[in-house]
C-alpha cells in the first residue's frame, strides 16, 4: 500500500522533499503544489504538508484506480498504478508497451486497443503520452464521456490540474452532471489550492450522493490544506461513521494525519494502526515530526496541544 501510493507521487515532489519509499503513508498524486497551511509558521513545513502530505481520494468515482480507490464503472482491465523507477528499465514491460502501440496504430479509432497502450503507457510512468493518447481517443470519440473522464484524471494525477478542470468543466456544461464529475472537479480546485470552489463543487457531488464519504473526505482534506486540522476531524469522523466510510483505509489514514497535525499523537497512532504494520506507523509518526518541527519548540507547543 504504501509503495502503490509512493509510487503515484510525482517526482519533482519527491526530489523536493527528500521522500524515501519507507516514508509515510501520507501522500498524494494529485499535485496539491504550494498551498499555504495557516496553522504552521514554517513555510517549509507548509509546502512538505501541501505537496505530499495528503492521500487524496481524487476524482472519485471516475477512476478505477485502486489506491485512490475510486468507483468507476467498466474500467476493471485499466487499474490504475505505476511500477516505479525500477520498471522503466524491464523488459518485458517495454515488449509489452511496443506491442500495444502497434496494435493501436494499426486502428487509432479501436478504443479498447487505445487504452490498452495508455495503460502500459501508465505502468511506465510515461505520462505526457498516455495524456496525447487519450487526447486522441477523446478527439476521435467526443461523445464518449468515459474517455473525458479517463483523460481529466490522468491530468489530475499528472500534475496537471488546471488542464483537468477544463475536462471536467466541459463535461459538466454538456450535461453530464453527476456526483463522480463535481468530486473530479473539485478535486482539480482543490490541487490548485482554490478550496472554497473547490468544496463548492463538492457540495453539489454531496447532493446528488448524500453522505457520501468520499466526498466527505475531500471537504475534510481542503480543510487540513487551510490550516484546520480540527474541523477536518469532525468530517473524517462522520465519514468513518458510515458502513462504507469503514472500509476506507484512506479516511483513517487522513483522520490520524488529521489528530497529528492537532499535536494528539497518541490518538494518531492508534487509528493509524489499525491498517498498517507497527513500522509503518513509526515511520508516518516520525515523518509529521520531520514535517512540523522545523524547531524542537514548534515540536513541544504541538505536543501540548
Amino acid at each position: 500500500m504504501v509503495n502503490s501510493l509512493l509510487r503515484t507521487v510525482p517526482q519533482e515532489c519527491r526530489s523536493a522533499c527528500g521522500i524515501s519509499r519507507a516514508e509515510s503513508l501520507f501522500r498524494t498524486s494529485t499535485g496539491l503544489g504550494m498551498a499555504q497551511i495557516k496553522t504552521f509558521r514554517s513555510p517549509l513545513a507548509a509546502r512538505r504538508l501541501a505537496a505530499v502530505g495528503i492521500v487524496l481520494i481524487a476524482a472519485s468515482g471516475l477512476s478505477a484506480c485502486k489506491t485512490l480507490d475510486a468507483a468507476g464503472g467498466g474500467d476493471e482491465a485499466l487499474t490504475t498504478g505505476s511500477l516505479g523507477a525500477a520498471a522503466r528499465q524491464d523488459g518485458p514491460s517495454l515488449k509489452a508497451t511496443a506491442a500495444a502501440a502497434q496494435r493501436w496504430k494499426r486502428n487509432p479509432k479501436d478504443i479498447r486497443a487505445g487504452l490498452a497502450y495508455a495503460r502500459q503507457l501508465e505502468l511506465l510512468e510515461q505520462k505526457d503520452e498516455q495524456i496525447a493518447v487519450l487526447k486522441k481517443l477523446v478527439s476521435l470519440h467526443p461523445g464518449n464521456m468515459d474517455l473525458r473522464a479517463r483523460l481529466g484524471r490522468a491530468m489530475l494525477k499528472a500534475g496537471r490540474s488546471v488542464q483537468a478542470e477544463g475536462v471536467f468543466r466541459a463535461m459538466i456544461q454538456g450535461g453530464h452532471r453527476d456526483w463522480k464529475t463535481f468530486n473530479a472537479l473539485g478535486s482539480a480546485l482543490a490541487a490548485q489550492g482554490r478550496f472554497d470552489e473547490a468544496r463548492a463543487q463538492y457540495a453539489l457531488a454531496l447532493k446528488a450522493s448524500p453522505g457520501n464519504p468520499k466526498i466527505i473526505n475531500n471537504i475534510a482534506l481542503s480543510h487540513i490544506l487551510e490550516g484546520n486540522p480540527a474541523r477536518a476531524e469532525k468530517l473524517l469522523r462522520e465519514a468513518l461513521a458510515t458502513p462504507e466510510g469503514r472500509k476506507e483505509t484512506r479516511i483513517r489514514q487522513n483522520l490520524a494525519l488529521a489528530l497529528g497535525l492537532q499535536g494528539r499523537f497518541r490518538e494518531a497512532r492508534y487509528v493509524a494502526s489499525q491498517d498498517l504494520s507497527p513500522a509503518e506507523v513509526e515511520a508516518n509518526m516520525a515523518y509529521l515530526r520531520r514535517m512540523l518541527g522545523g524547531s524542537a519548540d514548534i515540536w513541544k507547543k504541538l505536543q501540548k496541544g
